[in-house]
């Protein structure tokens, strides 16, 4: 069961407008980067299953985090049909993402009142994951669906729509900015966020300092 309530995930991730999107098979590694991320002050983060047993390792995750990150709000990502979804809001996840936009999975995140947040690529698929209540839609992948003009483009016609952008985002000022200044409500940050080679060093107060950097970035373009 999700230790956060809907209202409290939407304002830790429209307060901070960062998401880490991050994976790896092996436990230790995943604590690692969470606990690096909070410390940098990151307040919602993003587990993706992407490998067998991921499942396995977000139940490690979120029993870790509670303890050693408590204001961390844990989700899934790359959630694509709705058992999975329920495997892991089971598991005790707080929000649940996806590459693509599935009702079915809305169903089961709105019966436990947890946020799920479809990937959509179209203005209409954005209006279509709103219909059935997803109030933060991840446009992706962000770069190739037309990047911060088509956010821009969005927010014209649809000004209450929340977005959140997923792929082409970097933690620079030129690119942050870009997609701030465009309207969206906050980015989802994978590799750029986690260098192999910190991973690989187990340099976490460089990640540490990425977030940091990243979040004061953020702040001063909103």
């Amino acid at each position: 069961m999700a230790r956060f309530n809907k209202m409290q995930v939407l304002d830790a991730i429209v307060s901070t407008g960062m998401v880490p999107v991050y994976y790896n098979k092996d436990v230790e590694t995943a604590k690692q980067v969470v606990k690096a991320c909070y410390e940098g002050g990151v307040r919602a983060f993003e587990f993706t299953n992407r490998g067998d047993f991921a499942h396995e390792v977000f139940a490690e995750l979120i029993k870790f985090t509670a303890k050693e990150c408590p204001e961390m709000i844990l989700g899934v990502g790359s959630i694509v049909d709705a058992g999975t979804a329920s495997l892991y809001l089971q598991l005790g996840a707080n929000f649940i993402v996806g590459p693509l936009f599935n009702p079915e999975i809305a169903k089961v995140c709105n019966r436990r009142l947890v946020p799920y947040t479809p990937g959509c690529g179209s203005v209409s698929e954005i209006g279509f994951a709103q219909e059935v209540g997803c109030d933060l839609c991840k446009i992706f992948p962000a770069g190739n669906v037309g990047g911060p003009s088509f956010v821009k483009n969005i927010k014209a016609p649809m000004p209450w729509s929340m977005i959140m952008a997923t792929g082409a985002v970097e933690p620079t000022e030129e690119n942050l900015s870009a997609w701030f200044k465009a309207g969206v409500t906050c980015v989802g940050m994978g590799s750029k966020l986690f260098p192999k080679e910190m991973i690989s060093a187990g340099n976490w107060e460089a990640i540490s300092t990425l977030c940091r950097d990243a979040l004061a970035t953020i702040k001063k373009y909103r």
